[in-house]
Formats: structure tokens, sequence, C-alpha cells
């Protein structure tokens, strides 16, 4: 039988890595142990892959910017551990702006996920199926991006633990713990059920929703739900990060239900 995938000899894989048919590693590239890589797949130089992944059929790494201010120069893509990666999804690699583009640790990226040049993904986080991810977006641990067909603008930042439903354009930043929805993308409540498996104490709940209360229900004008919040609410790490994140949002932010 002849060739059925081609391995760089440059690029080094680790112990008890599987590579299925008619797929391509490229020089400079490193996969770890155990890593488990299907038919059909690219990965190309300067990928690096974390410990126990799995990358299905047709999934493409690595692959230079759909950027035309891309200009040749040298980028990377990393992968965490024990990340899965399905079917048919693309991970461009960095441009000059990051010079990388991340997805973390114990990730799911559902089948025909595009995530573009320069984007950083946390740890934990689940992008269902056909979520595009645009340039320099960054997301925090634990969101979910759930449904399907979302669709993510340049330079957006969704905090941790925040919940997208399917079929949503995110055109401003998404502050942590809420839950997101609806056209125009706005505030819906906060991420209750995620925040119960990951083993928040109801105390913490219940602060988080006096926060986001007063910032999108109660206030129509964000800046003076925030000068409530900060005359209202005790201190607490909850009220500090949300208050920082909205502060230092340049795009702006989701808005409450009109």
């Amino acid at each position: 039988m002849g060739v059925t995938n081609f391995i760089h000899p440059d690029a080094k894989l680790g112990s008890n890595v599987t590579v299925g048919y008619f797929s391509v590693i490229e020089e400079d590239v490193v996969i770890g142990e155990g890593t488990t890589i299907s038919h059909n797949v690219t990965i190309l130089k300067g990928t690096r892959i974390g410990k126990n992944c799995r990358i299905f059929s047709g999934a493409v790494v690595g692959e230079i910017p759909q950027d035309l201010k891309f200009d040749g120069e040298y980028t990377t893509t990393e992968i965490g551990d024990n990340t899965t990666i399905r079917e048919c999804v693309t991970i461009n690699r960095g441009t000059s702006d990051r010079m990388k583009t991340v997805v973390g640790s114990n990730c799911l990226l559902m089948a025909y996920v595009h995530i573009a040049h320069d984007v950083i993904v946390g740890n934990h986080c689940i992008l269902a199926n056909q979520a595009s991810i645009a340039g320099h977006v960054i997301i925090d641990d634990f969101v979910i991006i759930e449904g399907g067909a979302v669709a993510v603008q340049q330079f957006v930042h969704i905090g941790q633990h925040a919940f997208i439903t399917g079929g949503s354009k995110v055109r401003k930043n998404v502050p942590p713990y809420m839950k997101v929805g609806r056209e125009p993308l706005s505030y819906v409540g906060i991420n209750s059920v995620g925040l119960k498996r990951r083993g928040f104490e109801d105390s913490d709940i219940r602060i988080i929703e006096d926060i986001y209360r007063l910032i999108f229900v109660q206030n129509a004008n964000i800046g003076k739900g925030i000068e409530q919040v900060e005359n209202l609410i005790v201190p607490n790490i909850y009220k500090d990060e949300i208050i920082l994140f909205i502060k230092n949002s340049d795009k702006g932010v989701i808005k409450g239900l009109a």
C-alpha cells in the first residue's frame, strides 16, 4: 500500500500520537502525547498542540490568516491539552498584532467552527457548530456559545462564564457571567445554570444578579447603573470584575432589554 499520510521529518510528535489516512503535518509542528489526528486533517507549520487532544476529519489548523495585512511574519497557532476539534474546523495562525492564535485546554469546537487570526480562546470553552469568530477576539474561560451559527465581530471581548444563544450576532463586548440573546443582542439574565454547575455559591450568584439588575434592568443608562452598583453593592470580587470589564470596553457592551 502506498503513502497514506505525510508527516514532515521535522515535526515533533509525542508518544502515542495517532495520525489517520491522508492527513498532512508540516514542519515546525509540535503535537503532545496521546493526541489523535483523524483522516484528512491538515496541520501547518507553527502549530503547537497539547496532550490528549482529538482532531477530527477535515480540520485545518494553522493556515495563514485571511488578512490582507499579513506579510508572511512568523506566527503560531497554539492549542491546549484535552481539547476536541470537530469536523472541518478552521483555525488560522496569528499576525503581527498578537503573533499567535490560541485555543486553551479542555475546549470543544464543534463542526465548522472558524477561529480567525489573533483570537484568544480560554479554557473550558464550548463553541457550537458554525460559530464564526473574527480576528482579534478574546473569549475568556468557561464561555459557552451554543446552538450554532453565532457570528462574533472582530475585537470583541467575551467575559468568563458568559452564555451566548444560537444564531446571535455579537457586535459588542459581553461582560462576564451573563446570558445574552435576541436581536439586537441583549442581556437576558445571568448564566445561573452554568454557574451552579461550576460550584458557585447561591449567595455569589445572587450578588451577580443584583449587580446586573442595577446595570441592565433598573437603569436605561449603563453609566448610571454602574454608579448605583458602586454605591449600593458591598465590596466583592464580582463587583470589581464586572465594573472594570465594562469601563475597559472601548468597543462598548451589549445593552439591556428594551
